[in-house]
């Protein structure tokens, strides 16, 4: 399923405030994202239990029950995780990636709140997840009766409320400090092939393993790169370990824009110069103005230091310098128009290079 409209973490409350009250919410996003934190989350905000059923691990006969004998008529008894007298939240968790016939069973519980003659007491609230088809993960078509029983909502990833989670959770610093610099790292899209990719969880992950080796220092740089690169994207754990690197050399951007250390030139610390490169671009994306004229004296002075420190780049690596200039991932210019028509007159070679 696709989304037209999507919603962050910090917004998803109080959607579910007013919508799973009242009819049953199914929630779509990519793997990793925190669909299931955040509806227990949401549970325990209501002061109810979260009961999670894992869609994949689940027979018809686990809702439906078994049957048994009352006064001489058979009845099904549902199962004692659903089957409760006070108010609660269940959570279907992994619905769509559910058997066929377990999505039917779900049909009466979902719509009707029953199961057999047992109904789900007054204030409970049902809420499905799953993940889409096209993010690579186990995910079944949903039939369309049972589409046309849920409230939809899509939720995003949202790198302001992670961060904001992150800081008050007990993230390691290194990864806060790196995702505010950056956000868009947080999450990739899901690979094809059998291999990490980043996600929310993927840092909660790796933050949590970096702490299991004590302070920092003890944590060494070989050590680092098994940890990042068992649990993050190729180009990210590579990104995050030469910031590590630039942190433990106090070796960082801002340095290198007022001059007070040059680029790294040493053929090992290649991986620090991509870093930073990277870096760069994206303060440049981010703090040149769009049009020169209507600029602060801050941004006329960013783009003529800019321009000195490309050249600087472009003689130490070329495809450093041109990763700063490249277009976007749509084929867009990144960089203000004004800003690489100045490059492309004072820096021909680049321009030509990068043509």
């Amino acid at each position: 399923m696709q989304a037209s409209v999507t919603v962050t973490p910090s917004r998803l409350p109080e959607v579910l405030l007013h919508v799973a009250v009242v009819r049953p919410v199914f929630l779509w996003g990519a793997p990793g994202i925190g669909k299931s934190s955040l509806v227990r989350q949401f549970a325990d905000s209501l002061g109810l239990e979260c009961v999670t059923l894992l869609g994949t691990q689940l027979a018809p006969e686990d809702l439906i029950g078994v049957p048994e004998l009352v006064g001489g008529r058979s009845r099904f008894a549902p199962p004692e995780s659903i089957a409760r007298d006070e108010p609660y939240c269940l959570f279907l968790d992994e619905l769509n990636a559910s058997a066929p016939e377990v999505q039917k069973a779900f049909y009466s519980l979902i719509l009707d709140r029953r199961i057999g003659s047992y109904e789900l007491p007054e204030g409970s609230v049902v809420i499905g997840a799953g993940n889409r088809a096209s993010d690579n993960a186990l995910a079944r078509p949903m039939a369309s009766a049972l589409v046309n029983r849920l409230v939809h909502v899509h939720l995003r990833v949202s790198a302001d409320d992670w961060l904001k989670w992150a800081a008050a959770n007990g993230v390691h610093p290194w990864i806060v400090d790196y995702l505010i610099q950056r956000p868009d790292h947080l999450w990739s899209a899901p690979p094809k092939t059998e291999e990490p990719f980043s996600s929310p969880r993927a840092w909660h992950m790796l933050s949590d393993v970096m702490h299991s080796f004590g302070p920092s220092e003890s944590l060494d740089d070989d050590t680092l790169a098994v940890l990042a690169f068992g649990t993050l994207t190729t180009s990210h754990a590579s990104a995050f370990r030469a910031y590590v690197k630039t942190v433990r050399h106090a070796y960082d951007l801002d340095a290198v824009i007022k001059g007070e250390v040059s680029w790294p030139r040493r053929p090992e610390d290649r991986d620090l110069l991509y870093f930073l490169s990277e870096t760069f671009r994206a303060r440049l994306v981010k703090e040149l103005p769009a049009d020169k004229r209507g600029a602060s004296a801050r941004g006329r002075d960013l783009g003529f230091r800019a321009k000195t420190l490309l050249v600087e780049l472009a003689e130490i690596s070329l495809e450093c310098a041109q990763l700063v200039i490249a277009n976007d991932e749509n084929g867009a210019p990144a960089l203000p128009t004004w800003f690489l028509v100045e490059v492309g007159r004072d820096l021909p070679r680049l321009i030509a290079a990068r043509s």
